[in-house]
């Protein structure tokens, strides 16, 4: 029988983010943290030669997982297994690897380096969303749609102002990404209480040897800064703030993909369809939103997954504990696994929406004489009427009009009123001021200024990523 595999590896995730977070990935990483310390001890005067740093360098892509599994078992400790595994193939430097370390050395400061290429490649991705959105929101800015509050019809707005109310939010979210992105810091290697007792015996009190080995690790990782203090793990603060930055994608994500699923059944915009797409295996004619629904389905999942950060952190006995290791082990990988997948499915839909213009228009008719109501009334008044009594005459006949329409008949508002002997306005006078773009207010104007301020950030980050290795 086959062991289970997840969908975020096999169904969901790209390729890039499912090999960062692979078991190979981790145990290299490990590898070049164990090769950094032996070159930085080294260097500050160790008695590790040149060529046992050869051997390590030469076989870092040498691993034998099955060989490593049986001495897990053995000694019921992963790294020591892998230390073991590491020292098989490089004999001449199995006496040195891991010296003055402890276990979180190579576990916490390979998470640190995954986290930050993960959250790079979370800030790429989430980045060609924003792209798309932009250019649709600039393209639909002035055609006018009707808005919704409480999903019932309100004032209007525009097709492209909608889709500026999605990019603030994922705007919103590069900057939590940026923010989790600053605070990550490296963990170094500190010893079992993050006191470095170890190696100020190693360098024989020189304890600016032991900042010069941080900061030469660090550097080799391409870290700029140290946590200050640590314990034996770097501060699970910062796992909850990577996690709120990915829950913080999924919630803008939910929201777009909600109001896309309900736009879709209203027919006016539709999430790309191929043309061979089946929506429904009983049901022929299905055109399901597919695509959003998984959007929904899968960021609900990471918003949950979120939670499991802040309680790890609140349960951190003194210098550690170890019931962070399995939580972690699984809520973090996946949860970049899932940001991921989201933004690969926000990214399918973002670049081609489909704007059913015909639908939109046939709305906006529909309803725009009740929304044009305010302006017919200030008309009525210059005209030497009473604004109440305008406005009691237009309740009873919108009444009338919303009986029609939910029995199936068309709108009838201005014939109603048009007949109604105390109202001032003739139907054609009233048909003349129901101009759509009349009544979207600035919302184009809004529109644009949002494409306008958030066009550099895209090109700027695409600058940014010609230049990262990732």
């Amino acid at each position: 029988m086959s062991n289970y595999v997840s969908p975020f590896s096999s169904r969901y995730a790209s390729d890039y983010m499912s090999e960062l977070f692979s078991s190979e990935m981790r145990i290299k990483t490990w590898r070049k943290l164990w090769i950094a310390l032996a070159k930085a001890e080294n260097e500050l005067g160790l008695p590790i030669t040149e060529a046992q740093l050869t051997d390590l360098e030469e076989h870092i892509d040498d691993i034998d997982f099955e060989y490593a599994a049986q001495k897990e078992k053995e000694f019921k400790h992963d790294v020591m297994a892998h230390i073991h595994a590491y020292g098989k193939v490089a004999p001449s430097a199995a006496g040195v690897i891991h010296l003055g370390a402890t276990s979180c050395y190579v576990t916490d400061n390979a998470d640190l380096v995954l986290y930050r290429d993960a959250l790079l490649y979370i800030r790429k991705e989430l980045l060609k969303v924003i792209a798309n959105l932009c250019d649709f929101a600039e393209q639909y800015k002035d055609m006018p749609t009707l808005g919704y509050t409480h999903y019932q019809p309100a004032q209007m707005v525009t097709v492209g102002k909608r889709a500026a109310l999605w990019l603030q939010d994922f705007v919103s979210d590069l900057d939590e990404v940026d923010f989790a992105l600053k605070n990550i810091k490296f963990l170094g290697c500190r010893g079992t209480t993050g006191t470095a007792a170890s190696f100020k015996e190693l360098f024989e009190g020189d304890t600016e040897k032991i900042n010069l080995l941080n900061q030469k690790i660090a550097s080799s990782f391409g870290f700029e800064e140290i946590f200050d203090v640590q314990g034996q793990t770097y501060p699970r603060k910062l796992d909850s703030r990577i996690l709120n930055a990915l829950s913080s994608v999924a919630q803008s994500a939910h929201k777009f993909a909600t109001d896309m699923r309900l736009l879709q059944h209203d027919r006016q915009l539709f999430e790309p369809f191929g043309k061979t797409q089946v929506g429904s295996s009983a049901m022929p004619y299905k055109r399901n939103p597919m695509m959003c629904e998984r959007i929904c389905s899968l960021s609900r999942y990471l918003m949950a997954d979120a939670l499991n950060a802040p309680m790890t952190v609140s349960v951190q006995w003194m210098e550690r504990t170890l019931d962070d290791s399995a939580n972690r082990r699984v809520s973090i990988p996946e949860g970049f696994l899932c940001c991921d997948a989201v933004l690969r499915l926000l990214q399918k839909v973002t670049a081609d929406i489909y704007v059913n213009t015909p639908v939109i228009e046939k709305t906006v008719r529909e309803y725009l004489p009740f929304i044009a109501t305010e302006n017919l009334m200030m008309e009525g008044v210059k005209r030497g009427k009473s604004r109440q009594e305008l406005h009691e005459i237009i309740r009873q006949c919108s009444m009338k009009a919303i009986e029609r329409m939910d029995n199936g008949v068309g709108c009838d508002l201005l014939d109603q009123l048009a007949a109604h002997p105390d109202f001032p306005l003739t139907l054609e006078e009233m048909n003349s001021v129901l101009n759509p773009a009349d009544y979207t207010g600035i919302s184009a104007e809004q529109t644009q200024a949002l494409v306008d301020k958030t066009r550099p950030l895209v090109k700027d980050a695409e600058r940014k990523n010609a230049q990262i290795d990732i």
